[in-house]
């Protein structure tokens, strides 16, 4: 499997055909761990492999940025660099993403020489129902 900490049975507890928005936390390495720039370089090798195999699945990347405070609870252990929403049609094209060779193979090294910490959370699609001014 491509990453060891994927939580393929708490996946696998949602409806495989509703749509997911996936929200990804991470902390970066001050250097990549494979020598070649900072965590930071890294995780753009990461996004640049990974993001058309999330298109090619019917997913888009929704939203990004930088994570600047902690705006409410413990600043402690909940500081973060950066921050994607990432929707995908199912929740089976995302672990049909996340368990396939290729993202084994092509992405996932870059994706862990790059982060110290990365966290995805599954979320229910729901950022259409609401209007956004």
């Amino acid at each position: 499997m491509a990453v060891d900490l994927l939580n393929v049975k708490g996946l696998q507890e949602l409806d495989p055909l509703a749509p997911v928005v996936m929200v990804n936390l991470m902390r970066f390495r001050e250097r990549s761990l494979d020598g070649d720039g900072s965590g930071w370089d890294a995780y753009l090798r990461y996004s640049a492999l990974t993001v058309p195999m999330i298109k090619a699945r019917g997913g888009t990347l929704l939203w990004t940025g930088d994570a600047k405070a902690v705006a409410l609870g413990l600043e402690a252990g909940n500081t973060w660099d950066y921050l994607a929403l990432v929707y995908y049609p199912t929740v089976a094209a995302f672990i049909d993403m996340m368990t396939s060779a290729d993202y084994e193979n092509r992405c996932d090294p870059h994706r862990t020489n790059g982060c110290a910490e990365h966290v995805i959370i599954a979320t229910r699609e729901a950022y259409s129902k609401f209007k956004v001014p």
